[in-house]
């Protein structure tokens, strides 16, 4: 009955280690995505709040260029100096609006994060298949 008792007490210790170690890289899994979530946070912040003093000063300034160039041409051309200020606005806003879409469509959240599980998941089949 003593010599039965060693072999399930060990298995069941080892089942225990593995349930602990298994938590352990859980934990820091979720603690890396964690912090990426909250520097991800931070940095979306930031972007918005430049990017709408930039956008104020940007439409300032258009806004003035534009009043300049009319106001220039006002005696000879100005209708052209009109249609060319609004084509070039309108143009460099459909650029900059493709270019936007571009950057929003690349993927940098919990990248870290799944680049981990991802080494995780190859060891694991690697130790299994050896």
């Amino acid at each position: 009955m003593a010599s039965s008792l060693g072999p399930t007490l060990r298995l069941f210790t080892a089942g225990k280690r593995l349930m602990i170690s298994l938590l352990a890289t859980g934990e820091t899994r979720l603690r890396l995505a964690v912090l990426e979530l909250e520097e991800e946070r931070a940095r979306l912040v930031t972007l918005l709040l430049l990017s709408g003093l930039s956008l104020i000063l940007l439409l300032l300034g258009l806004g003035a260029l534009t009043t300049l160039v009319i106001v220039i041409f006002w005696e000879s051309h100005r209708l052209t100096a009109i249609a060319a200020s609004a084509a070039v606005l309108l143009l460099s806003g459909i650029g900059v609006a493709a270019w936007v879409m571009r950057l929003a469509r690349r993927r940098t959240l919990l990248a870290s994060t799944l680049t981990h599980l991802a080494t995780d998941r190859e060891l694991l089949e690697y130790r299994r298949d050896t």
